[in-house]
């Protein structure tokens, strides 16, 4: 019988995206927890940093330079990890980019990177883990995929539309691979970030006004990792004004179309600088 709680004490965890951000401050709290981790990303340096920062906590942490957008990446990284780990409980599919702007103001390039980085290598890496997963659930049933979505996968805010087609994406990857792998032992989690303070961030001049306060990165871990030891499937750290305009969107998408039409060019001005590619 499946424990209720899920025992993230010790797990081996690749964590995508984990220089800065979400994947950095998810790290320190696995590391809290005295976990062997597998640190993904870009740049270096970061990686380091976030290694040490890991260290100073009781974990350990084994990095890797990557573009999860180059073919054959997702699946090497998971080789990797699992290498230097010595197996895989958990596989964590943070790592994301975004480029917000009306459709037609952004580059073909730039709606290729959201594609591969947001949807295609969380794909690739969950097929290239499974048989780790499936592994580590069979062995101690406290294996986890988690996927990092966003709030922009529950309402389709203008000017996010790749975006949010990529996060609606994992959304739905998550939830079917969730249900191949029912008594598994394998537990799948999606989680809905709405705005957070973090690096991702800092290109946007929309704030709180338009609907973008930021949450405390710090906060927003907190709640995921509750949520991933409680074993929710679906663990949403927005704030109560955005989780009110996602539940008005369930009843009438309409309401919300005509709440974003007043400040429709406010907000193409503010976010259009917003890009983390």
């Amino acid at each position: 019988m499946t424990s209720p709680v899920l025992d993230l004490q010790g797990r081996r965890t690749l964590i995508t995206g984990a220089g800065s951000g979400i994947g950095r401050a998810l790290a320190l709290e696995l590391a809290s927890r005295h976990g062997t981790l597998a640190l993904a990303g870009r740049r270096p340096e970061p990686l380091a940093e976030t290694a040490a920062l890991v260290a100073g906590l009781g974990g350990t942490a084994h990095t890797i330079t990557t573009d999860l957008t180059a073919d054959g990446e997702p699946e090497r990284v998971i080789a990797e990890a699992v290498a230097a780990l010595g197996g895989l409980d958990i596989l964590v599919n943070n790592a994301g980019n975004v480029r917000a702007a009306a459709l037609e103001d952004i580059d073909v390039a730039d709606i290729n990177a959201m594609i591969r980085l947001n949807l295609l290598a969380p794909i690739l890496a969950t097929r290239a883990a499974l048989p780790h997963l499936r592994a580590a659930g069979a062995e101690h049933g406290h294996a986890a995929l988690i996927g990092i979505a966003s709030a922009s996968a529950l309402v389709g805010a203008p000017y996010y539309a790749t975006y949010a087609a990529t996060k609606a994406g994992l959304t739905r990857f998550d939830e079917a691979v969730r249900r191949e792998l029912y008594g598994s032992g394998v537990h799948v989690a999606t989680v809905y970030p709405g705005p957070v303070d973090t690096p991702m961030m800092t290109t946007t001049r929309a704030g709180a006004d338009l609907g973008y306060g930021l949450r405390p990165v710090g906060e927003v871990v907190a709640k995921i990792a509750a949520g991933i030891e409680s074993r929710q499937i679906d663990i949403n750290t927005q704030l109560p004004e955005r989780r009110a305009m996602e539940d008005l969107n369930a009843r009438d998408p309409l309401a919300v179309d005509a709440s974003f039409a007043p400040k429709l060019a406010e907000l193409r001005a503010a976010v259009s600088t917003h890009r983390s590619i």
